[in-house]
């Protein structure tokens, strides 16, 4: 049986590009990373309830920016109400052809440099688009995600728009190409299916790392 969940009180407090405008919060942060367009904002947005809290766009690589958001978990227990404070990080997606050059590289540097040194760093969300599980791109990253040792997890976009036996076959295929600390999760941003299992992951990962 899932956990009553809910992200309360969520709020935008940073964008950065550079370690030294990182916020000072002190929370536990969850961080959001894929390919361009693969839905990160739209995932913030569906899991906070708010819909123009991260900024969502039709062109992609729009997000250029690491932008920091503050929030609560608040879990029910009959009478009892716990909160974890965190803190969600929607990092600027990857391989979008017309940010090339210094851009492309200078995009790929602070996004590397957040992943390696934020202390703070609990969990990254790998977002791959379930309709296209098997994209080189996608397997590009992971291979750096997992040789940097950071605690993942994959996230299947999009899940909406694919049959019910389509949806159970390409999650196979996610946890068979990129194998993670725990198994990948079907999301879809439209209908919020997946939100319990990932709020019940975030906060069981930040409670272990306490």
């Amino acid at each position: 049986m899932t956990r009553d969940l809910q992200i309360i009180n969520p709020k935008y407090v940073a964008s950065a590009v550079r370690k030294d405008q990182y916020p000072e919060l002190s929370l536990p942060e969850i961080a959001f990373l894929g390919r361009s367009n693969v839905g990160k904002s739209s995932l913030i947005n569906s899991l906070c309830n708010q819909r123009g809290l991260a900024r969502v766009s039709g062109e992609p690589g729009k997000t250029q920016t690491i932008n920091f958001f503050s929030a609560e978990i608040r879990e029910k227990d009959h009478d009892e109400v716990m909160r974890t404070p965190l803190c969600l990080v929607d990092l600027p997606g990857y391989g979008f052809a017309r940010a090339g050059g210094k851009k492309r590289q200078m995009w790929s540097s602070f996004i590397s440099e957040y992943i390696t040194s934020s202390p703070r760093l609990r969990m990254l969300c790998l977002l791959i688009d379930l309709r296209h599980p098997g994209l080189a791109i996608d397997g590009q990253a992971y291979d750096w995600l997992a040789a940097s040792g950071v605690h993942l997890q994959i996230i299947g976009t999009k899940s909406d728009k694919l049959k019910s036996n389509e949806k159970k076959k390409n999650l196979a295929i996610l946890d068979a190409m990129f194998p993670a600390d725990s198994s990948a999760v079907a999301y879809s941003a439209l209908k919020k299916e997946g939100r319990e299992v990932l709020l019940e992951r975030f906060i069981n990962t930040i409670a272990d790392a306490e």
